[in-house]
């Protein structure tokens, strides 16, 4: 009967895995079909209706370059990085201060011999316990400890205005970049322009031919700067192409073509009085403020080499146990007045302290000459301190020099290229007329695309000028 008994129940147990089994094939088969139809029949998402919007380019301005280029630039986040890493080492030197504590477990065995304190005489017995926790705090390093976390913070004020170095050469590089686009832009323009000048002015010759009043020779040279003109076209083209692959690779996290950049380059920022910039140069220049954390590192180095002349002083605290049984109460055995055998219950957890005294005494040099290597470092630091400031009232008269002289050639070359443009107007007219010669017309179809050429790199020029400058002084 038992057997019978088991051999029905595992039946039934078996039919039940059968019937899931078929409910679960049958719960996936329409969820498949499920998503067969969906795939079919697409119900369109809520952010759907945004999908050809999407599909548009993006529009990026100079302040969305440099934002996105922050993200994505290693060697920025890697400048960034170094002044994390330097606040955490600030915070470590800071708890080297501080007293610690510390928990220790150990079990020790120990090979009996008949005896309490087993074989070997360092231990107390044949089972030891230890579980105590220890507070441990330096109270005289020789101002080593101290010396530590200033250098840590003075290494920090390094970092901080390294990655500010590196913040303000990212914005050069994205400036340099983003205006190489906009001018290659232009000039791309420029020679769609020149070309469609090119293409008029071999119609109108040809015309003139046709009537007679110009010989074919002047039709030969029309065509020729045609010729000339697709050719730079293309090249424009070609540049144009590279300069926005040069600033696809800088901003966005992986290849991307589909966006355009705002022209504001005829918006031009204005420029301060010398005694402004001077002024901002002194307050706000990073590499100013690295050459002098990099001198208080010095210091710190020094004086922390200096501590291997002093003595050590530390404290130490100790509770817990530390016994021949993992207990709070042990027993101890001790013979009675009569002879006896008595046991007694005795506390094992308890504390003790301790005080190190460590005096240097002889390193074979080793000492001084630290203090010699950390002296080295320090004299050279100042060094670069005295030459960070020349160096720094150098560029700030270089560069605004360089600013304020782009300024002025930025707005003759656009006079330029006013007068070049009337110059072709009545120069063709004159041609029309009989009164100018072939090579007149070319020779202002030239000067017109070299002076709009010119006045594109000019309004780029003064644009880098004011971001090298801001590389000294920050925004205006």
């Amino acid at each position: 009967m038992l057997v019978r008994s088991s051999l029905k129940a595992l039946l039934q147990y078996w039919l039940i895995l059968l019937l899931m089994g078929f409910f679960f094939a049958t719960s996936l088969t329409a969820l498949a079909q499920t998503l067969t139809l969906s795939a079919q029949n697409p119900a369109t998402p809520p952010q759907a209706a945004a999908t050809p919007q999407s599909g548009s380019p993006a529009t990026i301005t100079l302040a969305d370059a440099l934002q996105m280029a922050r993200k994505n630039s290693p060697q920025f986040n890697a400048a960034v990085t170094d002044l994390k890493v330097a606040h955490e080492d600030q915070v470590q030197a800071r708890a080297a201060l501080l007293p610690w504590v510390s928990f220790n477990s150990q079990y020790l065995y120990t090979q009996g011999n008949g005896t309490p304190s087993a074989r070997f005489i360092a231990n107390n017995g044949v089972h030891e316990y230890i579980a105590e926790g220890n507070a441990h705090q330096v109270l005289f390093a020789g101002g080593q400890h101290l010396a530590e976390y200033h250098r840590a913070g003075a290494l920090e004020a390094l970092a901080r205005a390294k990655s500010e170095i590196a913040a303000r050469g990212l914005v050069v590089t994205v400036t340099q970049t983003y205006y190489g686009l906009v001018v290659a832009e232009r000039k791309y323009a420029n020679a769609q322009r020149s070309a469609a000048e090119a293409q008029r002015f071999l119609t109108v010759s040809q015309q003139l031919e046709r009537g007679g009043e110009v010989a074919h020779s002047d039709v030969i040279k029309a065509e020729i700067q045609f010729q000339q003109q697709q050719q730079t076209l293309q090249e424009a083209q070609l540049v144009m192409a590279k300069a926005r692959l040069d600033l696809a690779v800088i901003i966005f996290p992986n290849f991307n073509q589909d966006f355009t950049v705002v022209d504001d380059l005829r918006l031009p920022e204005p420029l301060p009085t010398f005694d402004e910039v001077q002024a901002l140069g002194s307050r706000n220049n990073p590499d100013l403020r690295a050459a002098t954390a990099a001198l208080r590192a010095a210091n710190s180095d020094v004086t922390i080499a200096r501590a291997g002349y002093f003595p050590t002083i530390a404290l130490d605290y100790w509770y817990g146990i530390d016994a021949n049984a993992f207990a709070r109460y042990g027993f101890t055995t001790f013979t009675g007045p009569n002879g006896e055998l008595l046991r007694e219950r005795v506390p094992n957890l308890g504390y003790s302290a301790s005080a190190t005294l460590t005096l240097p005494i002889w390193n074979w040099g080793a000492t001084r000459s630290k203090v010699r290597q950390a002296s080295f470092k320090r004299q050279q630091a100042r060094l670069e301190l005295s030459f960070a400031q020349r160096e720094l009232l150098a560029n700030l008269r270089n560069f605004y020099n360089e600013a304020e002289t782009a300024r002025g050639a930025m707005d003759r070359l656009g006079r330029v290229a006013d007068l070049a443009a009337d110059s072709l107007r009545l120069t063709t007219l004159r041609y029309q007329a009989g009164e100018a010669t072939v090579l007149e017309v070319v020779d202002a179809q030239n000067t017109l695309t070299a002076a709009r050429n010119a006045f594109d790199d000019g309004q780029a020029r003064y644009r880098m000028a004011i971001a090298n400058l801001q590389t000294l002084t920050g925004n205006f």
